[in-house]
């Protein structure tokens, strides 16, 4: 049976301007994992067997917004990306294109993503800016660990940063097949790509990098000093500016330190190291 998908439409217009990053992130965290922002709405993607219409409906009624909903089948999603993925830049480090656009020029490194349904396509502000961070970081010859890869986008980066090792982890089978092909277009030889909803604790890495959400982040906090070796770094992103000062303070409980945050369209990636 084809994979269905509900697509939930919210209109945001006349409304306060960061609300489609607030709602992002509390839609990600009920399984939502696709986004596309509009002018004045919001579309959402969030496979037929996570979707609630109760959790959906308690949501929209804090604000409130009204949504519509449809059906939507796995095959059409690319042609649904082709019309709204475009070409972006992190300055003149990294260049992300999908397989149909143009190559692009002078940039150190270029990456194609398959738009499919997974979410990272270096367009959101948690993406973008954790790849900022990756632009000041010595990957060559590290170990990296990639808990939500999504796409696969930051594993694929870490490679050609001079990775070793990458082992890119979701809890999404689709996510997996999807950065199982960008790994494969990107001609990556060092990438593992497995299926999980959580951190396994038998390895060592030099460089974590969790570009999830805020509740998973916390309810993986203590494994990850168990996965970070001495000198290590960790990257948490998909969070909200608000999330900030108390993600620092959980992290300093489980020996992190903090370097420096990013911010970028209400969104922000946090850098430490081990403490």
């Amino acid at each position: 049976m084809t994979q269905q998908y509900q697509e939930v439409i919210i209109s945001i217009a006349n409304q306060v301007d960061d609300l489609s990053e607030m709602l992002i992130a509390q839609l990600a965290e009920l399984g939502y994992d696709g986004f596309l922002e509009e002018p004045n709405e919001l579309k959402a993607y969030i496979s037929s067997e996570l979707f609630s219409q109760q959790a959906l409906t308690n949501l929209l009624a804090t604000y409130p917004l009204s949504a519509v909903t449809n059906s939507i089948e796995k095959q059409n999603w690319n042609i649904l990306w082709e019309s709204n993925f475009s070409p972006m830049q992190v300055d003149q480090f990294v260049g992300v294109r999908a397989s149909f656009h143009q190559p692009i020029q002078n940039v150190q490194h270029e990456l194609i993503i398959t738009p499919k349904m997974s979410f990272g396509t270096g367009h959101h502000g948690t993406t973008y800016s954790v790849m900022k961070l990756m632009e000041s970081i010595n990957f060559s010859g590290k170990k990296v660990f990639d808990f939500g890869t999504g796409t696969g986008i930051l594993a694929i980066l870490a490679e050609k940063l001079g990775a070793a090792l990458v082992v890119g982890v979701d809890n999404d089978s689709w996510c997996i097949e999807n950065a199982e092909e960008n790994v494969e277009v990107n001609k990556c030889k060092n990438i593992h790509i497995a299926l999980s909803d959580t951190i396994t604790t038998n390895e060592q890495y030099d460089i974590v990098i969790a570009n999830i959400n805020r509740h998973i982040l916390e309810a993986n906090m203590l494994l990850f000093p168990q996965i970070i070796n001495p000198d290590g770094i960790l990257i948490l992103s998909g969070l909200l500016s608000s999330d900030e000062l108390e993600m620092i303070e959980l992290c300093k409980l489980s020996r992190f330190k903090h370097e420096q945050t990013l911010t970028k369209e209400g969104w922000i990636a946090i850098q430490f190291s081990v403490n």
